[in-house]
């Protein structure tokens, strides 16, 4: 299947960080955090980088997201530590070659996700405690470029700011 077979038979929609998405779950159970704001226990989605969406923009989350891998072409993801140590992983469909099968990625660190070649990558993403937008940040290039200055030449493109 090409990405727009994809995009039709899913039913995504545009992501607000890039690529496409739709919501799967939602558990009925909910959590209370430190804050008093509740959330359900777990979210899912299905998220797809594209051709032409091929970016998921530089953010982090509160919660921990676990990213599975489903279909398509290898999809790079950049975590930023608040250490500033930079890692790059490659979620995709062959571990014999280095491919994760899945990534773990704790609340609280800074993540971008890059298809840097093909039509297509697939994922799902749990997340818990269950997302909410108030709880996502989107980077700022500004504060990104100013904290991180050593990665900021391999940060840029992924806050939208020095290249696509």
């Amino acid at each position: 299947m090409n990405a727009a077979q994809w995009v039709k038979m899913l039913d995504l929609a545009p992501h607000p960080e890039g690529g496409y998405f739709r919501r799967t779950s939602t558990s009925g159970r909910t959590f209370r955090r430190d804050d008093g704001a509740t959330r359900p226990l777990m979210t899912a989605i299905y998220y797809l980088l594209t051709a032409d969406r091929p970016l998921g923009k530089l953010h982090r989350n509160q919660s921990d997201i676990i990213h599975f891998f489903h279909s398509g072409d290898p999809i790079v993801y950049w975590l930023l530590f608040p250490d500033g140590r930079l890692e790059r992983h490659l979620l995709g469909p062959d571990p014999l070659v280095g491919h994760r099968l899945q990534l773990t990625v704790p609340g609280g660190i800074w993540k971008a996700s890059v298809l840097e070649a093909g039509d297509h990558g697939l994922i799902s993403e749990a997340v818990a405690p269950g997302f909410d937008p108030v709880d996502r940040e989107m980077a700022d290039a500004g504060l990104i470029e100013r904290l991180f200055p050593a990665h900021w030449p391999q940060l840029s493109y992924l806050v939208g700011r020095g290249g696509s």
